[in-house]
């Protein structure tokens, strides 16, 4: 088993040990509903509401390492928390608290990605809705291989559709949606 696995192990273990809502998005989820590709941390969203991130925050970091010096501040300004494993491994923990958040880590499934290696995954759908929300050129790659990997009769885009049209408009990027509406008709011809 690679690191990066070993370390995603040991975080969802740390995880479920205190009961708490997740799943893995980012690289892990590619590297099963999208194109494999080479990832160096792995990305959680973690389900922490409004109001209560402290607490969690404090207890990752009585377990985690900080990846930089005000990794407690940044986490609760920027609701992402970055950290190492004790093994050494990158994690980005988002510190979820929107709907959409909520919904995909309840349709999140344990998947396994190699022997005696079951990750909680989010779906392929909720992958597609995360990186288009990001909209960095990697995570359109990530959703057009998802697609062509996925089949476009393997997707619920009706789901998709639903769950990426108020963050895009949260965002006040709209056109996120039409960009990824005019990825799936280029992949149909």
């Amino acid at each position: 088993m690679n690191g990066v696995l070993e370390g995603a192990l040991q975080l969802q273990s740390f995880l479920f040990a205190q009961e708490w809502r997740f799943c893995f998005i980012g690289g892990l989820a590619v590297q099963k509903w999208s194109e494999p590709r080479v990832t160096e941390d792995a990305d959680v969203t973690l389900f922490t509401g409004f109001g209560n991130e402290e607490t969690y925050v404090d207890a990752l970091l009585g377990w985690l390492e900080p990846r930089r010096a005000d990794a407690r501040e940044f986490a609760l300004r920027a609701r992402v928390l970055l950290a190492q494993t004790p093994s050494g491994v990158g994690v980005d923990i988002a510190l979820g608290a929107l709907p959409f958040e909520d919904l995909a880590i309840s349709r999140a499934r344990d998947v396994e990605l190699s022997p005696h290696c079951s990750l909680r995954l989010c779906t392929p759908e909720d992958l597609i809705v995360f990186k288009s929300f990001a909209a960095r050129p990697l995570d359109w790659r990530d959703v057009e291989m998802t697609i062509v990997r996925q089949g476009e009769a393997g997707l619920d885009w009706r789901y998709i559709e639903e769950q990426l049209r108020p963050l895009a408009e949260l965002k006040d990027q709209p056109e996120l949606l039409d960009e990824l509406l005019a990825l799936r008709e280029r992949l149909r011809d």
